[in-house]
């Protein structure tokens, strides 16, 4: 039997964000003369939607919103215009086999705000049992879902810094995820410290990263106190197909072999 784990946050207008969505609903009967005016307006048909059963035809939403609301995929494009290795891809034309692999869920809900650093890393692997194999997904979990729709969402989360982010893609890793608003520390805390040490090596490291090495990250996972151990699930995590895109939404799942379903 196989049994799945939603691994995804909801887009809901309602839920606050940095940047609203506005989601627009057009009732079935609204979309049955929103259809009948497209028919008339671009192809010349004349059609009374009130011939239609309860005079309905289909809803219809239109959303706004950004390619980074909700859980979704960066792109290597997503990092700069040029990198290291060539010209950064779009989320199009990144290769589909990576983005359904085993997957290595790493506890990091003891981490404080700010940013988790290569030896805390280490330690949650060797607390997983394993090193991550070539094209594992690697999945941080730092329980920041838990503030999903607030302000402190956006906030109060843990992200990696540069050497933490390469230790993993020295396995071999090239999609890493995380259920926190970004990879990288909250944007006061990098700021912070950028001005208190003048490093710019603070600011967004884990993503600058991806100038120098090919790797996708999944952002604002959910739900992976859920998970059934650090490893013993694929993940899948297929990008939406947007031509020229730095990012593109998943519905993010877990699939699990359980034998005693």
């Amino acid at each position: 039997m196989m049994r799945i784990v939603d691994l995804s946050s909801t887009v809901d207008a309602n839920q606050w964000e940095i940047d609203p969505v506005e989601h627009q609903v057009l009732s079935p009967a609204e979309g049955g003369r929103h259809m009948a005016e497209g028919m008339r307006r671009d192809y010349g048909i004349e059609f009374d939607p009130a011939e239609l059963p309860d005079g309905e035809l289909l809803s219809l939403d239109t959303l706004k919103l950004t390619t980074h609301t909700g859980t979704h995929v960066d792109a290597p494009s997503h990092y700069g215009s040029k990198a290291r290795y060539g010209v950064p891809r779009h989320i199009d034309r990144m290769p589909l086999d990576w983005f359904l692999r085993p997957g290595l869920k790493l506890d990091l809900t003891d981490a404080p705000t700010g940013v988790i650093g290569a030896g805390r890393l280490r330690r949650a692997l060797d607390e997983a049992g394993r090193d991550p194999r070539p094209l594992d997904i690697v999945l941080l979990h730092t329980g920041a879902d838990q503030r999903a729709g607030t302000p402190a969402y956006f906030s109060e989360f843990a992200g990696l810094d540069a050497q933490a982010t390469h230790l993993l893609l020295d396995f071999g890793v090239k999609v890493i995820g995380t259920d926190a608003f970004s990879l990288d520390a909250p944007f006061g805390h990098m700021l912070t410290e950028y001005r208190r040490t003048g490093d710019g090596g603070v600011l967004w490291p884990a993503h600058f990263v991806g100038r120098e090495r090919e790797y996708c990250q999944i952002e604002r996972l959910s739900n992976l106190g859920a998970l059934p151990g650090p490893t013993g699930f694929l993940v899948s995590c297929f990008p939406v197909k947007i031509a020229g895109a730095g990012a593109g939404w998943t519905r993010a799942a877990a699939l699990i072999d359980d034998e005693d379903g």
